[in-house]
């Protein structure tokens, strides 16, 4: 018998093996010539590979999502340009830069960045969220699931009669994934349109997270029927199925959980999770893909299981986003649909009258979910408008669908066609769900109204109500001693809404945390510190002041939609936001936060009340002993949020223990600049403040004659010196004689040039500022 003198394999053997030597990587650019080194070497050739897919599908992005398309667009539309539909036209380019040999790594790549996504995305997810949501998000999702599930046997039985048989598989397969409720595409599309905090943001999320565990249950309960029917053995087959996946979700929740404790348990307070700990979670996801794949279930499962059992939020749950989300969810999850795009070819569509039938049943399908959605939204009291939105938004179409139309593509239960078909479908209905959302819901419109929600309106002898934002424990001492300073009495009582700000790490779903009601939030001491703060200040005012507390736990860039919905639904007339900046004991800056300034920017935009930023240098020692009065200085220029400015400052002058100075700055040409209804306004509160002046010894009024802004700036510094707070209005007439000139030195708009002069990094006196914004009216 001959042998292969290199395998030692029978050459008439039955398992006759063909052996080939894969060149991985190239011996060097010297000696070799371009395009030897990248089409004859798998691993340069790869990385050519990813950086063009990556070029494509950026450059595609910063043009397309200036028309408001999500990603997902780009995607796709990255790999039919890079696929057989487009590049593949042109010559041997797609077959020199995509051939088939290397196919095998880029479909790896993807399929591990998938894995990866699907296990962050358990991560982010809160089981327990489901136990605590309303019975609004439940109705929905109870019925959402289940209309798509009675039509799809009755439809199955139907469709015998149509569909041809070696296409009925197919069919019932497209029926049922288009019944699909993936939580983390509806996530990722609500961080796209930026609602996920709105009120329409919280209930999608709710309503997705409960359609996305029940449709999988059903799901698998579904499958495992079917492969029992088409064996000999329907109830023995059944029933194995299920033991199989029963032992495995008590092997992941009984073994993964108590390691994720373990590693939580060796994880000092305060600290990440170590490198080898992240490590070993990685390696248990591959273990899980493995045991997941060798019982029969879809390799998805598994992942996503173990994500649900590991504490969200910190240590560990922070960690493995922070570790893992840029790579995953930026570069390799993203490679699976322009990966599945390539193999899109538009091209080859023939036959026309399947292509009819199979657009008519997804039609139907996304007719049908829209409205399952839509009439229970109705039915639990969701404006109509909101409903149709939230329709498109649970239907939407992502990553989790492309990964089972190829992973059907590739065991042949879809041909070319059908999978050309779906995956252009989820480009369509991507792209159009988002423009039909971005429409109908607009967050902004339900901050702003008609009703005035100010301090100027809100009188001496009523509540007043503020909310306060604080991101760390030193927001909370400065903001007391505003609220101190602003005297809650029996016949003013003040209220007071405190919310402590958390950014939101290792979890998708926000939290809104009401500590009336008794619960606990996961920020640790900090937040625990803030809370006896403010209790402190209720027991000092106890019958004056009356103080609720909550805690947002929110990825940074929504963090504004909580301050304002929070505003809007206690009906406050003050928002008071922590500045950007912050000084140490020797007057240096020790904080610049572009985050924090991007919070105060949205908010200015979208509050439905008055907004107040406050610039606190509490902190910075006095060069002499510090008076037992609290002095405060109002710079008034006219308008109406410098009147606002007043009418607080005005508030606090009930103090006895409180001295308000009223500077106007007033130009020598009187009549200059003025608007005419702004000039009667200012001149009747102005009026006011004289006669109060006239029965209050602690209020003083004085007018300054001043040529331009540079002098103006002159007596804005030496304002400094003299009190302990200066309080400003926001916005002024661009024509307004006394700050002329100061608006080109403006470094931070969303304070006004005079409120930008005060809270200058260089200033290094213990002299705090308020820069007042009036609430934004919409007229009528």
């Amino acid at each position: 018998m001959d042998y292969n003198s290199t395998k030692g394999i029978p050459s008439n053997s039955k398992n006759d093996l063909c052996a080939t030597e894969l060149a991985l990587h190239s011996p060097g650019a010297w000696g070799t010539s371009i395009a030897q080194l990248f089409h004859e070497y798998a691993f340069p050739r790869l990385q050519l590979q990813l950086a063009i897919i990556f070029l494509v599908t950026q450059s595609l992005h910063l043009l397309l999502r200036r028309f408001n398309l999500p990603r997902i667009v780009s995607e796709i539309m990255a790999g039919i340009i890079l696929g057989p539909t487009i590049l593949g036209q042109l010559g041997n380019i797609q077959t020199d830069l995509f051939p088939r040999e290397g196919e095998l790594f880029l479909d790896l790549l993807s399929k591990i960045g998938y894995i990866f996504f699907i296990f962050l995305s358990g991560v982010k997810m809160d089981p327990r969220t489901v136990l605590r949501t309303g019975l609004k998000a439940w109705t929905i999702a109870v019925i959402t699931v289940a209309a798509p599930t009675i039509a799809g046997i009755i439809v199955r039985i139907r469709l015998r009669r149509f569909v041809h048989r070696y296409r009925l598989p197919a069919f019932v397969n497209i029926w049922a994934l288009q019944n699909l409720f993936p939580f983390p595409v509806v996530a990722s599309m609500l961080v796209d349109l930026k609602i996920m905090n709105s009120e329409l943001g919280r209930l999608a999320l709710a309503s997705a997270l409960i359609c996305d565990l029940m449709s999988n249950f059903v799901g698998t309960v579904v499958s495992s029927g079917r492969i029992g029917q088409m064996a000999d053995y329907t109830i023995g087959v059944i029933v194995q199925a299920s033991v199989l996946g029963v032992c495995l979700i008590l092997l992941i929740v009984f073994l993964g959980r108590p390691i994720c404790l373990w590693i939580i348990q060796k994880t000092p307070e305060g600290k990440s999770v170590s490198r080898v700990n992240v490590i070993l979670i990685a390696l248990l996801v591959l273990i899980v893909v493995l045991l997941c794949d060798n019982t029969g279930f879809n390799y998805q499962y598994g992942p996503f299981l173990l994500g649900l059992v590991v504490p969200d939020g910190p240590p560990l749950g922070s960690t493995l986003v922070d570790r893992l989300e840029t790579l995953v969810s930026g570069l390799l999850a993203p490679l699976l649909i322009t990966y599945c795009g390539m193999k899109v070819n538009l091209i080859e569509l023939f036959d026309l009258n399947f292509i009819s039938f199979l657009l008519f049943i997804l039609i139907c399908c996304l007719g049908m979910k829209l409205v399952a959605v839509f009439f229970p939204a109705v039915i639990c009291r969701v404006p109509i408008k909101d409903a149709v939105a939230l329709s498109f938004i649970l239907s939407a179409q992502g990553v989790v669908q492309m990964s089972f139309y190829y992973s059907y593509a590739v065991n042949q239960t879809f041909d070319g066609e059908t999978f050309s078909i779906l995956t252009t479908w989820v480009l369509l209905q991507a792209g159009i769900g988002n423009l039909v959302v971005k429409s109908l819901y607009d967050y902004s419109r339900m901050y702003t109204g008609y009703q005035k929600r100010d301090i100027q309106h809100t009188s001496a002898n009523s509540e007043l109500r503020v909310l306060t934002c604080a991101h760390r424990i030193d927001d909370v001492f400065a903001v007391k001693k505003v609220l101190e300073a602003s005297f809650p009495t029996a016949e003013s009582p003040i209220a007071v809404y405190a919310l402590h700000l958390i950014e939101l790490a290792g979890r998708a779903h926000p939290l809104l945390i009401d500590h009336q009601l008794g619960q606990k939030s996961s920020g640790g001491t900090r937040t625990q510190k803030m809370i006896e703060a403010f209790y402190s200040f209720e027991q000092q005012y106890s019958g004056l002041a009356t103080v609720q507390q909550f805690t947002a736990m929110s990825l940074t860039k929504f963090m504004h939609h909580d301050i304002c919905t929070l505003a809007f639904n206690k009906l406050a007339s003050l928002i008071i936001l922590p500045f950007h900046r912050k000084w140490n004991y020797q007057g240096k800056m020790i904080l610049d936060s572009s985050s924090l300034r991007a919070i105060n920017l949205d908010v200015l935009e979208l509050a439905p009340c008055s907004v107040g930023i406050f610039v606190d240098r509490h902190k910075v020692r006095r060069s002499s002993a510090p008076s037992s009065t609290y002095n405060v200085g109002v710079a008034f220029f006219g308008g109406t949020d410098d009147r606002e400015a007043l009418a607080y400052a005005r508030r606090m002058a009930l103090s006895p223990g409180l001295h308000l100075m009223v500077i106007r700055f007033v130009p020598w040409d009187m009549y200059t600049g003025d608007n005419q209804w702004d000039a009667v306004l200012d001149a009747e509160i102005l009026k006011d403040t004289r006669m109060h002046g006239a029965r209050q010894d602690n209020i003083v009024y004085r007018e300054e004659r001043v040529k331009d802004g540079a002098e103006t700036a002159l007596l804005i510094h030496a304002m400094e010196e003299a009190f302990d707070l200066i309080i400003v209005g926001r916005r002024h007439r661009d024509d307004t004689p006394q700050l002329l000139g100061l608006s080109e030195w403006n470094d931070l708009p969303e304070l006004g040039p005079v409120g930008d002069m005060l809270a200058a990094a260089d200033i290094s006196k213990p002299v705090s500022v308020m820069v007042i914004q009036h609430q934004n009216v919409k007229s009528k």
